[in-house]
């Protein structure tokens, strides 16, 4: 789902005045205690913004034209402030799915309800990225992930992954099937190039890490990239991006042959299933 604003900048604020239920309380949410991050190439830079408990906002923003998108915004004072602060114009709101917003009683948890703003593309820009949607329904049946490109760039391109592709693991499957899920990670977000850097919804590292040492005991990555985690974690650092080669590595769902040994069957799509459940 992709939105677009002449005034998204506006929106925000005048939601920050007007609709304070869309603000949840701090006291339910310990972003304030994490630190927010800056990936900087030559072609784009994305601001991991932490948001609520353990979700992350971003801020993509073309150095070309300075146009800006958000991905997953939950936090619209957080958005507001990044914006300023990079000087950027938002053009653009990027939702992976639609429980993005966190607060499920609320009337934008789902953000096709801004009717006004809403239009439904495969491929467009920010400035001058490409941005080309996937479809990866399973956590939700409309669940897209978000793949940037720069024509011409040596540099590595972007994928943002909401709840389907995490570090060293993958989303619940709330309104999919283990089929589905094998499809987004393997041959959707698996075939994207090595060195695509992996940004996903949610800071589950750890506890993903743990399960998937608990499955491959014996895999030096994943004890090298738990034990790099756990500092990220001790000094409040994100431990995000990884990439897709760094992915099939580590995480136990885009390795088939050692999930299948895990659990105990031949067949992919049951192996997918079986860890989940």
């Amino acid at each position: 789902m992709v939105c677009f604003s002449c005034n998204l900048l506006f929106m925000l604020e005048h939601l920050l005045i007007v609709n304070l239920c869309f603000i949840v309380p701090t006291g339910l949410f310990h972003s304030a205690l994490r630190k927010s991050s800056l990936v900087e190439q030559t072609d784009m830079k994305v601001e991991l913004l932490p948001a609520l408990t353990d979700n992350y906002m971003y801020l993509l923003i073309d150095e070309d034209t300075k146009e800006a998108a958000i991905v997953d915004p939950v936090e619209p004072q957080k958005i507001v402030d990044a914006v300023k602060k990079h000087g950027v114009k938002l053009k653009t709101v990027l939702t992976t799915h639609h429980h993005c917003l966190a607060n499920q009683n609320h009337p934008f948890d789902r953000i096709c309800q801004f009717d006004d703003f809403l239009i439904f593309v495969l491929l467009f820009q920010v400035g001058s990225l490409n941005v080309k949607c996937l479809s990866t329904p399973c956590h939700t049946s409309g669940h897209i992930c978000y793949f940037v490109t720069k024509e011409n760039s040596t540099e590595p391109p972007a994928v943002f992954t909401g709840n389907t592709l995490f570090v060293a693991g993958c989303g619940k499957f709330f309104e999919g099937t283990a089929d589905e899920m094998y499809k987004a990670l393997i041959e959707v977000l698996g075939r994207l190039p090595p060195e695509t850097r992996v940004y996903c919804g949610h800071e589950y590292t750890i506890n993903n890490l743990k399960f998937a040492w608990h499955v491959e005991p014996n895999n030096e990555a994943i004890q090298k990239k738990l034990t790099w985690a756990k500092e990220k974690y001790v000094n409040r650092e994100p431990t995000i991006p990884s990439t897709v080669a760094d992915e099939f590595t580590f995480n136990p769902f885009m390795r088939e042959k050692s999930v299948q040994e895990h659990a105990g069957t031949s067949d992919p799509i049951e192996a997918m299933r079986i860890p989940k459940n």
